[in-house]
């Protein structure tokens, strides 16, 4: 890599620049072989010829795009500590609303955490939620670390960001199953066989001009002592029991 390519690289860490430039990373070598089965549109990718040489399959369908370099400049630009895989600098899509049909469909209200919003998508991905509403308080999509916690999700699972409120309006007639501390038993609880879980903030819960929309509350039982649950825990716990 050139001093340039390390320097633009290392500018898509900021958000600032990504949105600026529409373009964002991925590292490590599950994430970027995921990309080779998506629609992504790859502008180019850094890798070691150790990688290359075990997905060279993959690769042909990155020839044009693809640079074998060293381990040593990739950490250079890479958001992590050390990189011995690869980079690659990939298109943001438009944030395109979809419907919801048939199907679950999660809805995040200000997920902060980057980790948080990507196990989320990962857990979403397991469970086949392919879409998931975000509000838009709630961490980047295009953020690294959202991206290196999903393990290559992030090219199944679309996302929207938008109002919460106005999509609720909209959608009036989809079943909206709020996570609040006073729901019903998530364990007995007769699920839907379509609709919306909606999830709220790691540290206040779902907001409250949100509720009115929420047509029933459900509920983790507490059998311990602990305080809280991890959004990203929780998430996967409810999504295990509307599946079951």
């Amino acid at each position: 890599m050139n001093k340039n390519t390390i320097k633009f690289i290392k500018l898509l860490h900021l958000k600032k620049f990504r949105k600026e430039e529409g373009m964002f990373l991925v590292e490590g070598e599950k994430s970027i072989i995921e990309l080779s089965k998506s629609d992504f549109d790859i502008v180019n990718i850094y890798i070691t010829r150790e990688i290359f040489e075990k997905y060279r399959e993959e690769f042909r369908k990155f020839d044009a795009i693809s640079e074998i370099v060293t381990e040593e400049d990739l950490t250079k630009a890479s958001t992590l500590e050390f990189n011995d895989t690869g980079i690659a600098i990939v298109r943001e899509k438009e944030n395109i609303e979809f419907e919801i049909g048939n199907e679950l469909v999660v809805m995040l209200d200000e997920i902060r955490d980057p980790g948080n919003l990507g196990t989320i998508i990962r857990t979403s991905d397991w469970y086949g939620v392919k879409k998931i509403i975000c509000s838009e308080t709630t961490a980047e999509f295009y953020n690294p670390k959202v991206i290196a916690a999903s393990m290559g999700s992030f090219t199944r699972v679309n996302i929207f960001y938008t109002d919460l409120k106005d999509y609720l309006e909209k959608n009036n007639n989809v079943k909206v199953l709020g996570a609040l501390l006073d729901g019903s038993d998530a364990h007995t609880f007769s699920y839907p066989d379509s609709g919306i879980l909606l999830m709220g903030n790691e540290s206040n819960g779902i907001h409250a001009d949100l509720t009115p929309y929420i047509t029933d509350k459900i509920t983790i039982p507490r059998y311990g002592k602990a305080e809280s649950l991890n959004v990203s825990m929780a998430t996967g716990i409810l999504l295990d029991n509307w599946k079951r």
